[in-house]
């Protein structure tokens, strides 16, 4: 099994301002498809988690997140929120190059800068799908992406396309022969 690497979390944060910076005049105040949140409050929040991640890999906290946060401007436009998520990927991604593989920092128990890497491409292909159904943009994960995603944090995956598997684990899907998932998590956490 290949492990999630900086450059993933580099090509997912590119793939979501590909999709996403042509649409940056759409009204970004829509529900993110099924979320609760607006596609720019969702865009905000994949930063948000992008940094904290950095944060979590370089501070190797082994009992909870550390005590801060990203606020994102509310006066930003979308193509301005698009580029933090960018430099908060940049940052997740030099902070997972740079650390050992043996690195353990707390998310639901001990991670390793592999899972960070995972839940990170997680999270930004995951939303940036959320915000293309709110923005009536039709898109779906890149079949790598979502294949690395799956083995790291969902090793009971069924067989299928890595796309639709992970739409399905994570309720944003249907899989033939399956029913919907109502509730998921993912298995970040190492030893």
């Amino acid at each position: 099994m290949s492990a999630v690497t900086g450059a993933d979390l580099l090509q997912a944060a590119d793939e979501m301002t590909r999709v996403l910076m042509p649409h940056r005049e759409h009204d970004w105040s829509v529900p993110a498809g099924p979320l609760r949140w607006s596609c720019w409050t969702t865009a905000a929040h994949v930063a948000h988690d992008l940094l904290a991640y950095a944060g979590q890999v370089t501070g190797r906290p082994d009992d909870g997140y550390l005590p801060y946060d990203l606020r994102v401007s509310p006066d930003a436009s979308p193509a301005q929120v698009l580029p933090v998520v960018r430099a908060s990927a940049g940052l997740l991604a030099a902070a997972v190059d740079t650390a050992p593989p043996d690195t353990r920092a707390w998310h639901f128990g001990p991670c390793d800068p592999a899972g960070f890497a995972a839940m990170g491409v997680a999270e930004t292909l995951l939303h940036t799908h959320d915000i293309t159904l709110g923005l009536g943009v039709p898109w779906q994960p890149p079949q790598g992406l979502s294949a690395l995603v799956l083995r790291r944090l969902f090793p009971d995956a069924p067989d299928g396309a890595a796309p639709q598997v992970l739409l399905w684990m994570t309720g944003r899907g249907e899989l033939p022969g399956r029913a919907r998932r109502t509730s998921w998590s993912w298995r970040a956490a190492v030893d």
